[in-house]
């Protein structure tokens, strides 16, 4: 399975967990609409974190992301 599938699987996972309800997942979807609080993504982290092997958020060079797009990019990143 690969990144994009693992996050968006994670993304409606966590979701239905803390039912919270989700916009069409998009590249463009803004993470502060996506429906999900500091809770769900702390959650969501650690989890692409145990299945994935990496948080690409803990370095220095860290860029944190906006959209849902550049959020898959960090992993994405991340895996090279």
């Amino acid at each position: 399975m690969n990144i994009r599938t693992q996050i968006i699987d994670q993304f409606n996972q966590v979701a239905q967990e803390q039912d919270r309800q989700l916009p069409p997942i998009t590249d463009e979807m803004s993470l502060l609409e996506s429906g999900l609080d500091s809770l769900c993504f702390a959650i969501l982290v650690a989890r692409l974190e145990d299945s994935l092997g990496m948080d690409p958020f803990t370095s220095d060079d860290a860029v944190f992301p906006v959209t849902f797009g550049e959020f898959v990019k960090s992993y994405e990143n991340a895996a090279k």
